[in-house]
């Protein structure tokens, strides 16, 4: 295996690439993770109407996986776009996304439209910083 693997860092062209991110700006965006947390608001908030408990269990089930999901959309802004330029500009940068992130596992555990609409505050916060970032480019 490490023959092949040798013959074709020979064989195929490599070219280094230099970028702030991994893939050029553009890429990154809070919006993705507004997105997944604004499905858990409205899954939290249809939760009380529904009566029966496959309902329940499938609404409790998918707000999960989108809570799962904001948590993964914050971590890979945070870890790929930001740098420490940013933090330096912003010093509470890494509380703020702590703390989203932590939002997002209690909406894992909970149906409380109140736990949802926090998520998104903070999420916006994130986003409000993102955009002063992406205006000094």
């Amino acid at each position: 295996m490490i023959a092949v693997s040798s013959l074709l860092l020979k064989l195929l062209p490599t070219q280094i690439a230099y970028a702030h991110c991994d893939l050029p700006c553009g890429v990154y965006d809070p919006a993705q993770a507004r997105i997944e947390a604004e499905s858990v608001m409205k899954i939290m908030e249809k939760y009380a109407g529904l009566h029966e408990e496959e309902q329940k269990w499938r609404a409790v089930f998918i707000k999960e996986q989108r809570a799962e999901l904001v948590k993964h959309h914050l971590w890979v802004l945070w870890t790929d776009y930001f740098k420490p330029e940013h933090l330096e500009k912003f010093p509470h940068l890494h509380d703020l996304f702590w703390r989203a992130t932590k939002q997002a596992g209690e909406a894992k555990k909970s149906v409380d439209p109140a736990v949802g609409q926090k998520l998104l505050d903070l999420i916006d916060e994130i986003d409000k910083i993102f955009k002063e970032t992406k205006a000094t480019k």
